[in-house]
């Protein structure tokens, strides 16, 4: 279950807000986004979001050690921690 948000912009996403801060991310992506964070939303660890495998599941280094990350599209993913059957720290990201 999605416990925090890390940005206001990727809670409106969610919630289906328009706002000034959705409008940050393209609306073209809000519907597949709003579909896989309601996949993480329902997950009870990260391993239940190798399905399907186009969210190609990845376990972050680096600056996000400790977050995983699964593909919106091409340019965007969904970045979270996850820690005792809950997500945090959820954000839509662009990785380029």
């Amino acid at each position: 279950m999605i416990q925090s948000f890390a940005d206001q912009a990727t809670c409106d996403v969610y919630n289906g807000l328009d706002s000034k801060y959705s409008r940050k991310i393209p609306r073209n992506i809000h519907d597949v986004a709003c579909r896989k964070l309601d996949m993480l939303n329902a997950a009870h660890k990260p391993e239940d979001l190798k399905a399907p495998p186009a969210n190609r599941l990845e376990h972050l280094k680096g600056n996000y050690k400790g977050f995983y990350s699964i593909r919106v599209n091409d340019q965007f993913r969904i970045i979270f921690r996850f820690q005792e059957s809950n997500a945090f720290d959820v954000s839509i990201v662009d990785y380029h």
